[in-house]
């Protein structure tokens, strides 16, 4: 059945203050992040660092996931309005992030913690990487909340109508349906069957299932038992490019501009790098130490 997309990206507001599904989908990624690395901890799967260690690693990752997303985002796909207004950098509740930028920022941040405490930068990456799925599933729900990110054209009988999508598969600029047609036009002409041929795949949806659930039941089954070094955050870079790079054939390219050949995309090209990099992070791990559990000696939580 097609599915008129017809939700209020504001969830509530507190007088002025108007609170987007977008930024409650972060903060529940945030604690599903929490809730995971708690039970990791207890376990021992980071010798040496208790409860208040864990938090600190979990508040510069949330910084690093917020100001690398965002910056990464005005780099990669938005360099000219960033330029043009640099203040836009701050606009989070809007939407905009980009996974390979916060990817990034949480990067830097492991790095930065991971010298306070002395411990090898793996280690660290292999002990976040399986908290990290349930964080994209919950921010790709948020896209489609906010009706961004839209696929392409499809006959399928489970095509969304985005009414924030412009009404051709062509650059950003063209007209909306919101913008050539009343919200009630809309909905009358949905219900009478007019729009079906407007209906896009949601591949916020397909991305919320194979980034989210999926990767987080294989890497959190394949985390629970001690791996070799490089392993866990191997996994994790190939799984998330593969699946990146398939699922932007059904997704409209950012700006609606392909780099080559007419079907490649940015989101394309920047996975690249992820499988590459998650094919030798794997190889490196068949000589790589095993890091053994190690229950925290001391939990101040």
């Amino acid at each position: 059945m097609i599915y008129l997309h017809d939700i209020d990206p504001i969830a509530f507001s507190l007088g002025p203050i108007k609170v987007h599904w977008y930024g409650i989908m972060y903060l529940l990624g945030f604690a599903a992040a929490w809730w995971l690395g708690r039970s990791r901890v207890r376990a021992g799967r980071l010798p040496g660092v208790d409860m208040n260690g864990f938090s600190d690693l979990l508040f510069y990752a949330m910084l690093g996931v917020v100001l690398g997303g965002r910056i990464g985002y005005m780099l990669f796909y938005a360099t000219s309005e960033f330029l043009h207004n640099p203040l836009i950098l701050l606009r989070v509740w809007e939407g905009g992030m980009s996974f390979h930028g916060g990817l990034l920022g949480v990067m830097a941040a492991g790095w930065w913690w991971t010298r306070k405490h002395r411990l090898h930068y793996f280690d660290t990456l292999d002990f976040v990487a399986p908290l990290v799925p349930l964080g994209l599933g919950f921010g790709r729900l948020g896209n489609f909340v906010g009706g961004e990110l839209w696929g392409k054209f499809t006959q399928a009988g489970w095509g969304v109508v985005f009414p924030h999508a412009p009404l051709k598969d062509v650059p950003a600029g063209l007209p909306t349906m919101e913008q050539l047609m009343s919200a009630a036009q809309i909905r009358q002409d949905y219900a009478a069957g007019l729009l079906d041929q407007y209906a896009r795949h949601p591949s916020q949806l397909y991305e919320a299932l194979l980034e989210g659930l999926v990767m987080f039941a294989v890497l959190w089954t394949f985390s629970m038992k001690p791996r070799a070094r490089y392993a866990v955050s191997g996994l994790f870079a190939l799984l998330y490019g593969c699946f990146r790079f398939l699922v932007e054939f059904v997704r409209m390219p950012d700006n609606g501009v392909y780099l080559a050949f007419g079907w490649f995309t940015r989101g394309q090209l920047l996975s690249l790098p992820l499988v590459a990099l998650g094919i030798a992070l794997l190889w490196l791990s068949r000589r790589a130490p095993t890091l053994q559990p190690l229950p925290p000696t001391e939990d101040k939580a």
